[in-house]
């Protein structure tokens, strides 16, 4: 499922190079199993069986996939083709036999449904979530690891149980329609292919990154509606701001980047290049402050001086300037950038903070 720790594999439905979905029975030894201590080559025993069961919501209306809900969550439910952040572990017995989990992992990573999470019964579980709610989940063999399970680890047809909360989840339908157009001249599946076969996972890496290889189709992209164009570009920047949040700050970076080179659309008017400029100045924004916390205050300046061109007035640009020439020592460009951001907000005490440090 995921490249990392030992035991970050379990949302697979059991077995590398097996089809997960169809063919759980088809599987070998999973890396995440290797040295746990194998459980009885049966069916556990469940105190959730039976009467203890029924309260659980059946998700498939054939008892394969139940959910309990420990706590509710907000919004929208969890839609097909997003993009998941999860924390999750997986039960053998009574709950008292862990398999797998990433519980240990402070930053879970985005994982795409239906690629990076192949284990049938808890794609089906996870469209029923809202983002923030947790739950449990009684998977049957038919929804899980099948006939054979996944020796040594889980027995043959064996029913696993999991606790699961949503963390947070982005719907890339528009990103993946917008690539799969326009991408890579071998079309999708192929594209697919190649990047499985390089530990990738769909469009992007286990980790969020973007594949090398291939190019965007100008004379396809601008043939698109602008709308849809600026959609594309504004889901790149909520990955783009996801990953920066949880401090990867190289991926926010190469998403933001990402995003930008969408934003390369023509336009017919100049309400259209307006538009093109506002989703143009947030990246700005964006990449000048990632930069300075990759600690690169000339690429911080380029982008905050990008920004200053679309506006001048700016005081998030002319802040990020101004912190960008303090660290390279420029003490006079930076005084000359935080007083201009301070005339526009007198009371920021960020901006304030800054001058007093060149005052010092």
């Amino acid at each position: 499922m995921m490249a990392g720790g030992a035991g970050e594999e379990g949302l697979s439905a059991g077995c590398r190079g097996s089809d997960p979905v169809l063919d759980p029975a088809s599987a070998s030894i999973p890396t995440w199993a290797l040295g746990l201590t194998p459980t009885p080559a049966s069916t556990p025993s469940f105190s959730l069986a039976s009467e203890s069961l029924q309260p659980l919501q059946d998700l498939t209306g054939d008892g394969g996939v139940r959910k309990k809900q420990l706590h509710p969550g907000i919004g929208q439910p969890v839609p097909p083709s997003a993009s998941v952040a999860v924390k999750y572990s997986g039960y053998l017995g009574n709950w008292n036999k862990l398999f797998c989990s990433n519980g240990s992992s402070k930053y879970p990573r985005l994982m795409k449904l239906g690629k990076d999470i192949t284990l049938w019964g808890l794609e089906i579980g996870l469209l029923s979530m809202t983002k923030g709610e947790a739950a449990l989940f009684v998977l049957t063999p038919e929804y899980a690891y099948g006939q054979r399970g996944c020796p040594p680890s889980i027995p043959p047809s064996t029913t696993v149980l999991f606790k699961v909360e949503v963390l947070d989840f982005i719907d890339s339908e528009e990103c993946d329609a917008f690539f799969e157009l326009t991408y890579s001249p071998f079309g999708l599946h192929d594209l697919f292919t190649r990047n499985n076969q390089h530990k990738n996972t769909g469009m992007f890496s286990l980790a969020g990154e973007i594949p090398h290889g291939g190019g965007l189709a100008l004379e396809q992209r601008d043939r698109l509606p602008l709308e849809k164009v600026l959609k594309v570009a504004a889901t790149e920047r909520e990955f783009g701001n996801y990953f920066f949040y949880k401090q990867c700050f190289k991926i926010a970076k190469d998403r933001y980047k990402r995003a930008l080179s969408i934003l390369d659309h023509s336009s017919s008017s100049k309400a259209e290049q307006n538009q093109i400029n506002a989703s143009k100045l947030l990246l700005f924004l964006n990449l000048s402050l990632t930069y300075l916390k990759l600690e690169r205050a000339d690429q911080a300046l380029k982008y905050g001086q990008l920004a200053l061109e679309m506006d001048q007035g700016n005081a998030k640009a002319l802040f990020r300037c101004g912190q960008a020439c303090l660290y390279m020592r420029e003490y006079s460009k930076s005084r000359d950038f935080l007083a201009r951001a301070q005339r526009i907000q007198p009371f920021n005490r960020d901006i304030n903070n800054e001058l007093k440090k060149l005052a010092r």
